[in-house]
């Protein structure tokens, strides 16, 4: 192939990847797209990170604590501290000191976090009970309202079915029940319905819980949990909120400061806090004081804090230990193998079995039974051996082993009764056995 044809084919090439960029330049066209990456380090950690920066802007001071540690060092006057945290480890005596921060001037803010148990009569909640204050599920009301309903039915027919009064009486009794209707719905009325607008917005907004202030005619709407109703036993509330069905907020007056009691504190949340008043509410019951957020009341153990922010480092530790463990009771090199039986020999058998018998017999034993296998030789030796006394025996021993007397005396003569030495118990076996050997 020349040069021109080199040049052709190389033009050609090249004004084919120009048309086909050309081609592909005007199929693209371009777009923008939103990439969500969800909520930042910090929002993600602090759910009340919105609320902060909320009463910040609105000139009030904000500070955060952890725990209670921080109350003694916490002035009453001009101060409201939000309980935001679980209290379900609070101990008696932290309720009590909360509470005289309260009395003496400060403004407790905190969350109800337990129903009301009807058969142990409290809900666990300490400063719940303390404060003689109970929460229910609003369905739990709405059974209760359906007894009564059925019980006032049963009372009326029982009423229907007994003797009929005079109709003089009657008709007395029928205008003052008239006249006491009247008065009961005109009092209703003038309670339930400040205005015509109320009444129309508490229609219109069933699910929402409206905060009526003197001088206005609109209530504040507040998107509190429907789902639960608090309940003041011995009526000290001062100020309460209420959607159609449950009350959501308390205020009562203890001391010389003030407790709000909220049915849940989801309003003040990030996702939330913009909703409906639920910012202004927060804004409502802190102004003109100092703000702190109290994000937990109760301290966790070690065990808890190291599970919850070092659970890869835990794991590794467990597993660590575990390969020691597994380590430390490895053997020490390989295993030895079992000797053969075929390497022994009779002199190792007979040295157990003398030991064996040593220690379950001992020494007398010993020495008795070659006493008896002596004497045993010398009757096959001389016939009537048994029937002789002992030292004819040991002149016939002597006769028939050539061993001096001394030697068979030495040999033959009881044994102690107390425990010989090992010298002596040697020595006294090499006297025998050489007695033995002589037969």
């Amino acid at each position: 192939m020349n040069r021109r044809t080199s040049f052709f084919l190389g033009a050609g090439l090249f004004l084919a990847l120009g048309l086909l960029g050309i081609y592909l330049l005007s199929r693209l066209s371009p777009y923008q797209t939103t990439l969500e990456h969800g909520p930042a380090p910090e929002v993600a950690a602090n759910p009340y990170l919105a609320a902060e920066h909320f009463l910040r802007s609105r000139g009030l001071s904000v500070q955060r604590a952890d725990g209670l540690e921080v109350l003694p060092a916490l002035p009453s006057q001009g101060q409201t501290l939000l309980l935001l945290g679980a209290r379900k480890h609070m101990t008696p005596r932290q309720v009590e000191r909360v509470l005289e921060w309260a009395a003496k001037g400060g403004h407790l803010l905190f969350v109800a976090e337990r129903v009301w148990d009807k058969d142990a009569g409290k809900s666990g909640d300490l400063l719940l009970d303390r404060l003689q204050i109970q929460q229910y599920l609003t369905e739990d009301l709405d059974d209760e309202d359906a007894e009564d309903a059925e019980d006032a039915e049963d009372g009326e027919s029982d009423a229907d079915s007994a003797q009929a009064p005079t109709e003089q009486d009657s008709a007395s009794e029928a205008a003052s029940e008239a006249d006491t209707a009247s008065t009961g719905q005109q009092a209703d009325a003038e309670a339930s319905n400040p205005t015509d607008e109320q009444s129309t917005d508490k229609d219109r907004y069933p699910e929402l819980t409206k905060l009526y202030l003197e001088n206005e005619n609109a209530p504040a709407y507040i998107g509190f949990d429907t789902d639960f109703h608090l309940y003041d036993a011995k009526n000290q509330a001062q100020a309460w909120a209420n959607s159609s069905d449950s009350t959501h907020m308390l205020q009562l007056n203890h001391g010389d400061g003030l407790i709000t009691v909220l049915s849940d504190n989801w309003i003040w949340q990030n996702r939330d806090i913009g909703n409906y008043d639920n910012a202004w509410l927060l804004w409502y019951l802190t102004q003109d004081s100092a703000v702190t957020l109290l994000y937990r009341a109760e301290r966790d153990d070690l065990a808890s804090l190291l599970l919850r922010n070092f659970p890869e480092a835990l794991v590794a530790l467990a597993l660590l230990i575990a390969l020691a463990l597994w380590a430390v009771g490895l053997r020490q090199g390989p295993l030895q193998a079992p000797a053969s039986r075929a390497r022994r020999q009779l002199q190792e058998h007979l040295r157990g079995s003398a030991d064996f018998l040593r220690r379950c017999s001992g020494q007398h034993s010993l020495l008795h039974a070659l006493q008896r296998d002596i004497l045993r030789q010398a009757r096959r030796h001389h016939p009537g051996f048994e029937r002789l006394d002992v030292a004819t025996q040991w002149q016939t021993l002597g006769r028939l082993t050539r061993l001096p007397t001394s030697a068979i005396s030495q040999a033959m003569r009881p044994l102690p009764p107390q425990r010989l030495s090992s010298a002596d118990f040697t020595r006294q076996v090499a006297h025998l056995q050489t007695l033995r050997n002589a037969l």
